[in-house]
């Protein structure tokens, strides 16, 4: 059997979202930059797709500007928001996406901010005390704090985050892309100055997606060399990537109860499973509970094994897809980040999977078998 369970990572297309792009790729081929026929109608697709954005994220057309996708996004955001308002300090936490933690460090390192790390617990939820205390002791600032955890699933409240900001005249920026498409968002009453999201995350096409800015908020481009994107973003738009980005926000807003409730109650059966068939089994961060967390993530604490480090080598052999951290650091042979600032025994296991809708009971129930099957032989 073959089971993939790394949707945090990317999500399989949609045959809808298939559908919709195809003319993008076949007859509609025109530039959109091109006053001609041809360009006219890829144009009039574009802003469509947008409004299609924009309104079931209850915003302006004119806030959303499509990208490569949700780094591009964060990068835009937090880069040119920090040289826009010419910011000297910018608040993070030490578990956010590399997206956002390599930008910022980069920034740090190059002497353009003073960077500080908002304070979390043992299980990465964060302290809105002293993301406070921060704001109260620095100038005005940037604050970058993600709405979902891509590893261990904690959702941050980003409706709070944002009064905190808005009371400081900070600066919010939100790394949205786990919760984009699984979670509504009102742009129209969130205090945020800019959120972000990618369509591979919700079963639209990789390389593409967009970033929201509030019309409040100007700042420069991140990319030059064209008027694409209101010139916000130079370069000739990825049309069919931006057609199936729109298409897929539109799917997955129109189904999104019934998929919550599917997804969640695959995420129940594993947990149940897991703590019936392993013995001393645990979740990382706040994983387990359904009002605290992704429904779509799950990171697995297993038992202690000196073959831990072939675990995933093992799922990989027995058909599994799953994943021990970020796949967004593709190659890379460190730890986790985020698991390395929980209080969590680092000899025990450790495994995210992470469910759509696209996945069936039995490939969970096979998934468990596996582990089971390993722990016996390792223990």
């Amino acid at each position: 059997m073959k089971v993939y369970l790394d949707n945090a990572a990317t999500t399989a297309i949609d045959p809808e979202v298939v559908e919709a792009m195809m003319p993008y790729l076949t007859d509609l081929y025109g530039n959109p930059s091109s006053t001609h026929s041809h360009g006219r109608v890829v144009r009039a697709g574009i802003e469509k797709a947008r409004k299609t954005v924009a309104d079931l994220l209850n915003c302006s057309p004119g806030e959303i500007f499509f990208t490569s996708g949700g780094t591009e996004a964060d990068n835009t955001i937090i880069g040119c928001g920090i040289e826009s308002y010419q910011l000297e300090h910018a608040i993070t936490s030490p578990i956010e996406h590399h997206a956002v933690l390599h930008t910022m460090e980069h920034l740090r390192d190059t002497g353009k901010i003073k960077l500080s790390f908002v304070e979390l617990d043992g299980q990465g939820n964060i302290n809105y005390d002293h993301l406070e205390h921060l704001l109260e002791s620095n100038a005005r600032t940037m604050v970058s704090l993600m709405h979902a955890n891509n590893e261990i699933g904690n959702k941050n409240d980003i409706a709070r985050i944002g009064d905190i900001c808005a009371a400081h005249q900070a600066i919010f920026h939100s790394d949205t892309v786990q919760t984009m498409g699984h979670f509504t968002h009102d742009l129209s009453t969130l205090k945020v100055n800019g959120v972000v999201g990618a369509g591979h995350k919700f079963h639209g096409p990789k390389g593409a997606g967009f970033m929201y800015l509030n019309k409040k908020s100007k700042i420069h481009p991140f990319i030059y060399g064209g008027a694409q994107e209101r010139n916000m973003r130079g370069g000739t738009e990825n049309v069919p990537g931006i057609i199936g980005v729109a298409k897929a926000l539109e799917i997955a807003y129109r189904d999104m109860e019934d998929h919550h409730q599917y997804v969640q109650g695959l995420k129940d059966r594993m947990i149940e499973k897991l703590k019936s068939e392993i013995p001393g089994v645990h979740f990382n961060g706040m994983s387990e509970f359904a009002d605290k967390s992704l429904y779509t993530v799950l990171n697995v604490c297993l038992p202690e094994s000196d073959d831990n480090d072939m675990l995933l080598f093992n799922l990989d052999l027995n058909g599994i897809s799953a994943s021990g951290g970020s796949a967004c650091s593709s190659g890379a042979t460190k730890g986790s980040h985020v698991l390395e600032q929980l209080d969590r025994n680092p000899r025990r296991g450790a495994i995210r999977f992470s469910f759509s809708r696209m996945n069936k009971p039995e490939e969970l129930d096979y998934a468990v078998e596996q582990l089971k099957a390993f722990y016996a032989v390792n223990a």
